[in-house]
C-alpha cells in the first residue's frame, strides 16, 4: 500500500475527515469481495470436521440442494448453504458465525432459523448423549418455530447422505453473489416473517 493509500494517524482520535473517507472507500471496495471470500470458506469445509459419511462442504451443499428443490427462496437457500460455515472456528457456537455473516443481507426469519438450528437439531441426538432432546419447545410461540423445525427435518438432519444427488458449489455461487450484492440492512429485505 502506498503512502497515499494509508491514513495519517496512529491513533484513531487523531484521524481527519480525509483519513476516514479513505478508509470508508477502501472498506466498501473490500466488502465487494465478500461473496468470493464466503465461497472460498465454504470450499474449505471439505477438510473440516470428520466422522460423517460426507464432508461438511457436502453436508452444506446437500442442505442447500434440498432447500432449493423444495422451492425455498434465495434467502433460505443461501442460509441453508452457509448454516454450518462457522464449524471450523466456533465448533460450540458455529451458528453465531453464519448469523453474523448473513444478518445484514437476508430476512429476519432466516436469521432466527440459523441462530436456533443447533438447538432444534438436538431433537435427533441429545437423548443419546444425556442432553435435553426437546429444548426447542421453549421457542414454541416464536413465529419462526415451525420454519426452523422444517429446516431441520427436511433439509439439515437429512443432509448426510453420500448417495444424494447434491448440486455443486458452482450452482449456488450466483445466488451467493446475488445476496451479498444487496445493500446491507435494506429494510425491503429485512422484513420480518416473509417466507
Amino acid at each position: 500500500m502506498t503512502q497515499s493509500q494509508t491514513v495519517s494517524f496512529t491513533a484513531m482520535k487523531d484521524g481527519t475527515r480525509d483519513d476516514y473517507l479513505l478508509l470508508d472507500r477502501l472498506e466498501r471496495a473490500y466488502a465487494d469481495g465478500l461473496a468470493a471470500r464466503v465461497l472460498a470458506e465454504l470450499g474449505a469445509l471439505e477438510h473440516s470436521l470428520g466422522g460423517y459419511q460426507v464432508s461438511r462442504l457436502d453436508h452444506s451443499l446437500q442442505t442447500a440442494t434440498r432447500a432449493h428443490r423444495d422451492g425455498a427462496d434465495i434467502d433460505m437457500v443461501v442460509s441453508a448453504l452457509l448454516h454450518d460455515i462457522g464449524d471450523p472456528l466456533a465448533p460450540y457456537n458455529h451458528a453465531a458465525i453464519a448469523v453474523a455473516i448473513l444478518k445484514p443481507y437476508v430476512r429476519e426469519d432466516c436469521i432466527w432459523v440459523l441462530e436456533h438450528h443447533g438447538i432444534f437439531q438436538q431433537a435427533y441426538y441429545a437423548h443419546h448423549l444425556g442432553g435435553e432432546r426437546y429444548a426447542r419447545e421453549r421457542y414454541r410461540d416464536h413465529p419462526a418455530y415451525q420454519l426452523c423445525i422444517d429446516f431441520c427435518e427436511k433439509w439439515d438432519q437429512a443432509a448426510f447422505d453420500p448417495g444424494y444427488d447434491t448440486l455443486p458449489l458452482d450452482f449456488f455461487a450466483p445466488l451467493v453473489h446475488e445476496v451479498f450484492a444487496r445493500k446491507p440492512w435494506d429494510p425491503a429485505v429485512m422484513r420480518p416473517g416473509a417466507a
